[in-house]
């Protein structure tokens, strides 16, 4: 398993607010002490040649600009490298991926609320949007999003809607923020789940979806891996069991198909237990 993470990526807090530093901090603690054979590699940030795959240059200069995006988006002196920093370590995952290996970006802000011209939903860069072009610049002819946050990727869906090769597949909590996702249209498939739900019916659901990743025959699967669906986190109200993120990671072990992941939401304080077994499901 290779792990793409940064320190770097959590300079920036904003007090009282759930997409907290401490989300990385502690999770690469754990999974460090834990599993002392999986390997941390560096990397770079993402250029801007790669943002733009995505985003507009308007919108990379607003990144820059000292003013608050919305409510639950401030800006933070920096955060344009940082969400730059975040993209690169997806775009590294994704190309180790593509070499044969399991790779995992744990890295903050999370991205797939982003729009092309629009920061929102503490996301600022669109990772997993990015990468999938990227992959399709390169040559790769299907490319694959599955997105099991419990907030629709609206950001995701924007980008890649109409995209040929891209198919996105999300499975989240309706009604709750950002209030799309409600049907499916061309190649963005929709999976709304009811709050409070029953964690087999969800688990059902997740696994319809995943077959939609399958019939597409994807070369690349990017997962835009949310843990906010867990039946603790603080913000959402899904029914996922820890161990149920572990089943998602065994789908993902039991296709050969080359995969990636990186880190959207999961606001609980058992974050680093959910991750890791979702990448312990994974790694068998």
């Amino acid at each position: 398993m290779l792990i793409f993470s940064d320190k770097r990526c959590l300079a920036y807090e904003a007090l009282g607010h759930p997409e907290r530093a401490k989300r990385v901090s502690r999770t690469e603690k754990h999974l460090r002490d834990r599993h002392p054979d999986w390997k941390w590699p560096t990397f770079e940030a993402a250029v801007e040649a790669d943002l733009l795959r995505a985003h507009s240059v308007s919108h990379l200069e607003r990144l820059q600009v000292a003013e608050h995006f919305d409510a639950d988006t401030a800006y933070h002196e920096g955060i344009y490298e940082v969400a730059s920093l975040a993209c690169g370590a997806s775009l590294a995952a994704a190309g180790a991926a593509m070499a044969g290996s399991n790779a995992f970006a744990l890295m903050r802000p999370p991205g797939h609320h982003a729009e092309r011209q629009k920061a929102m939903g503490f996301c600022y860069i669109n990772h997993v949007a990015v990468c999938a072009l990227a992959a399709l610049a390169k040559g790769i002819s299907r490319v694959a999003v599955w997105d099991f946050d419990a907030h629709h990727g609206n950001g995701t869906e924007a980008i890649l809607s109409g995209v040929g090769g891209a198919l996105y597949v999300s499975v989240h909590q309706v009604p709750c923020y950002p209030g799309t996702g409600l049907v499916s249209k061309a190649n963005c498939r929709n999976f709304p789940v009811a709050p409070e739900g029953d964690p087999a019916e969800h688990i059902r659901i997740l696994e319809e979806s995943w077959r939609e990743v399958l019939h597409f025959e994807p070369e690349l699967v990017l997962v835009s891996a949310g843990f906010d669906a867990y039946e603790h986190d603080p913000i959402t109200q899904m029914s996922l069991r820890m161990n149920d993120f572990r089943t998602l990671g065994q789908w993902m072990a039991a296709n050969k198909t080359p995969t990636m992941a990186l880190l959207e939401g999961g606001y609980s304080d058992d974050l680093p237990e959910l991750v890791e077994a979702f990448l312990e499901g994974w790694n068998d």
